[in-house]
């Protein structure tokens, strides 16, 4: 994940309280030109930091996401060359949610299934097709 400091986390912050916002605003709020606030917002929504919130699907508001609330509050550590982000993101993220590694550990059991099925029967790898392409 490539984040521009300062300006990305000052937009996490902005959003941290919880409330859902858009591009105006939150320039108004950071001092921040409108235009260049618009160009990181897709960027941290595909970083999965901040989220579109309706009530329409364009309305150009955003709220920030567990994965960016946590982003926000590890600023210092993006800053340290010698830390791994998106593995300390990762990291408190499974802390948080609990049982991600069990969920892991069962995806892993499952795969010799999986790829048995596949053997059997030709609906098994076009499953396996249409999870490729879904991703």
């Amino acid at each position: 994940m490539r984040l521009i400091v300062p300006t990305d986390f000052e937009i996490l912050r902005a959003l941290a309280d919880g409330r859902r916002n858009n591009a105006v605003n939150l320039a108004h709020e950071l001092d921040r030109n409108r235009s260049y606030i618009n160009t990181r917002l897709p960027v941290l929504a595909d970083y999965e930091l901040i989220e579109r919130v309706g009530p329409a699907p364009n309305s150009g508001l955003y709220a920030i996401t567990e994965r960016g609330a946590v982003a926000a509050d590890n600023q210092a550590a993006y800053e340290d060359d010698d830390v791994d982000f998106d593995a300390l993101i990762e990291s408190q993220l499974g802390e948080s949610r609990g049982g991600e590694a069990g969920e892991s550990a069962v995806s892993e059991a499952d795969a010799p299934e999986a790829s048995g099925s596949a053997a059997n029967g030709p609906d098994a790898g076009d499953s396996e097709t249409g999870e490729a392409d879904a991703s």
